[in-house]
């Protein structure tokens, strides 16, 4: 018999195997036909053994956290190595108000769980709190100010430790934010609710009496409280009674709210409602956002041994890759960059950028909280910075040729072009180190629909330098990829901008040097001829074209034409495959390019000789100014031709950004 795959085996594969064993064996005779009795046996045993090779497949399977699909068993996996799944994050907001009351009080408490109501797109949703808020009474007004608060809904549930049963403390609902769990244990000694108790990620540094407990996902997305046993932990004792409170949220819809509508409860320091004497106005201090959805399998798998191998220790970079998620469940993507690989080297600093989920930019507040957790897994000696993101766009121009005689709306085509980039985009590009891929951009375009017959497409690179309006001070914008030169310049275009002392919109361009290397950043005037420029100031900067890097020398820049206070300066890459290096983020702007859909005559029969067909250039225009699509060729005078003026005040930049860099 051949040898035979038994991991691969379908129904008819194994079928196909019993008779060749029994073939070979004289002593069984009249099975080879379908209509036979022991056809039917043969049948049988085939599928026995189909379904029994089946299980075993799986059950091997779900045994290894690699190759688990059912995610009961990838937590339990997970678990075996000290990880606990993130949960889902409720969406938080901060708001503030007054609450004018007539009681004779001194203190007014905000009371766990309802607050207020927030509004987005016309749904509501609760709003809570996780534990009571106390502040002082003051001319009959109680100020309840930056209280943050928790979309979702508050719940508390109790137990009574009984020691002669094999106790488990469950909690019976999914959906549960995890950060928001308060667990308060009163003893038979203790008075009023009891002591609170800590959430531990381990075992480290924990003794016999700490009050701690463990928590630990279980089947259906559910929640389990373990603690301690007397030797890791303080131990329970009998008729003990632990009350757990938490909020159970929708995640990543309840981002969003800006309005709230007041519907808590306030009470004095003898639990009796204080009642207000006038409408609450709530000031919403920040919007509601950073909720999100219960860790994903795919997640748990990739980051479980990461976080196993940096044993509560941030040293390289996947360390801290780990850890950042775990501490900011928002997160994205990171990137980390030694202090030692920038330039010049910062020995000792350790730069952080993060992507988060929802925006471009962490808080200062969440920059905050990210530092201080950090400190616990951090070596001495080694200072964590977290950085603002920096973004690398790629662009694409692409002239699209499609039959027309297969095409109704040739819109409906462009829009299944611009989904399947879309998902493209996604997919396989937007993070830290991503790669846009050429060969595999035009397959997709061409496969996007059945009528397309090719593409030309052109790859633009662009970052965004945030400038410092009204205000003297130098730019640094590294692209991380070579840029593609022509020797007559414009290379570099910008969006337009404003300086001081100069009248009309300028815009930024670049002249080569005699080695093709470096190159010359001037600032120019469109001239009332058209496609001609006037040069301002010849020398604004300097270009580094093998490295991909733009140095902007001292200016004051009083506004620009983008919003946002931002210069868009782009450029063209020497190779169509674009690299998010380092501590730039790659990102596939699928809305600021082009798609132009072109009539193919030669395939669609028009033009059977060719003659008449409508080419386009594989090459970018000569045009200066970002975003004009004329063909024309810009020139340059230099009759008006001024110096960059002398700077009062300089923001100088170190590694790949400054006080006005680049995002």
């Amino acid at each position: 018999m051949p040898f035979t795959k038994f991991t691969n085996l379908d129904f008819d594969q194994i079928k196909t195997q019993i008779k060749s064993y029994l073939r070979a064996n004289s002593d069984f005779k009249d099975f080879d036909f379908e209509g036979s009795n022991f056809s039917a046996l043969i049948d049988t045993l085939a599928y026995n053994t189909y379904i029994t090779a089946f299980n075993s497949n799986m059950v091997v399977n779900e045994s290894f956290l690699d190759s688990a699909t059912v995610r009961e068993n990838v937590v339990s996996l997970a678990r075996n190595i000290g990880y606990v799944p993130r949960s889902r994050s409720a969406a938080k907001a901060q708001i503030s108000f007054p609450y004018n009351t007539t009681s004779t009080a001194s203190t007014a408490t905000l009371s766990a769980g309802l607050v207020c109501v927030g509004t987005v797109e016309n749904t509501n949703y609760l709003f809570s709190i996780p534990s009571d808020i106390t502040t002082t009474i003051v001319n009959g007004v109680a100020n309840f100010d930056n209280i943050n608060i928790f979309q979702g809904t508050f719940l508390r549930k109790q137990f009574v430790v009984d020691g002669s049963l094999d106790q488990r403390f469950l909690l019976d609902n999914s959906f549960i934010d995890s950060s928001t769990i308060v667990v308060k244990v009163k003893g038979l000694s203790d008075t009023g609710v009891g002591r609170e108790y800590s959430q531990a990620n381990n075992i480290l540094n924990i003794d016999s009496t700490s009050e701690i407990y463990l928590l630990q996902e279980v089947k259906d997305e559910r929640y389990e409280l373990l603690f301690g046993d007397g030797y890791f932990g303080k131990k329970l004792e009998n008729g003990a009674v632990i009350t757990v409170s938490y909020i159970i949220t929708d995640g990543k819809e309840g981002n969003g709210p800006t309005n709230f509508a007041y519907s808590g409860r306030v009470v004095d320091d003898l639990g009796n409602a204080i009642i207000p004497s006038s409408n609450i106005s709530i000031t919403t201090n920040s919007a509601a956002s950073n909720g999100g959805d219960i860790e994903s399998i795919d997640s748990i798998k990739y980051f479980a041994p990461r976080i196993y191998a940096s044993q509560y220790r941030a040293v390289t970079a996947r360390d801290y890759e780990a850890i950042i998620q775990s501490i900011y469940p928002n997160t994205e993507s990171v990137a980390v960059v030694g202090g030692e690989e920038l330039d010049p080297p910062e020995f000792g600093q350790v730069l952080i950028s993060i992507k988060p989920k929802n925006g471009d930019y962490v808080s200062d507040f969440d920059k905050q909280n990210i530092q201080s957790k950090l400190k616990n897994y951090s070596l001495s000696g080694i200072n964590q910075k977290i950085i603002d993101l920096k973004v690398l766009y790629v662009e694409i121009d692409s002239a699209v040729y499609y039959n027309s005689s297969q095409v109704s709306n040739v819109n409906e085509v462009k829009s299944k072009v611009m989904s399947v980039l879309n998902t493209f985009s996604t997919s396989n590009i937007n993070k830290f180190g991503g790669r846009f891929k050429y060969s595999k951009l035009g397959q997709i375009i061409d496969g996007s629909d059945s009528s397309i017959t090719s593409n030309i497409t052109r790859v633009i690179i662009r970052r965004n330098m945030k400038c410092l309006l009204n205000q003297s001070a130098q730019y640094e914008l590294c692209y991380g990829n070579t840029f593609k030169k022509n020797a007559g310049g414009f290379n570099i275009k910008s969006t337009g901008f404003t300086l001081a002392n100069q009248t009309g919109t300028l815009y930024f361009t670049d002249v080569p040097d005699a080695t093709g290397d470096m190159g010359v950043l001037s600032v120019v005037k469109e001239s009332s001829e058209s496609n001609e420029f006037t040069v301002i100031v010849k020398s604004a900067g300097t270009i580094d074209y093998k490295k991909g890097e733009i140095i902007v020398s001292t200016l004051n820049i009083t506004s620009t034409v983008a919003p946002n206070d931002v210069i868009e300066i782009q450029a063209f890459p020497d190779s169509n495959d674009v690299i998010g290096l380092k501590d730039l983020y790659l990102s596939f702007s699928v809305s600021d390019s082009t798609i132009n859909m072109v009539k193919d005559t030669i395939s669609s029969g028009e033009q059977i000789s060719g003659v008449g067909y409508k080419t386009t250039s594989s090459y970018l225009n000569g045009s200066l100014k970002r975003g004009d699509t004329s063909t024309a060729t810009a020139t340059l005078s230099t009759s008006t031709t001024t110096s960059t003026s002398t700077s009062t005040t300089t923001s100088t930049s170190s590694g790949t950004s400054s006080s006005g860099g680049g995002y």
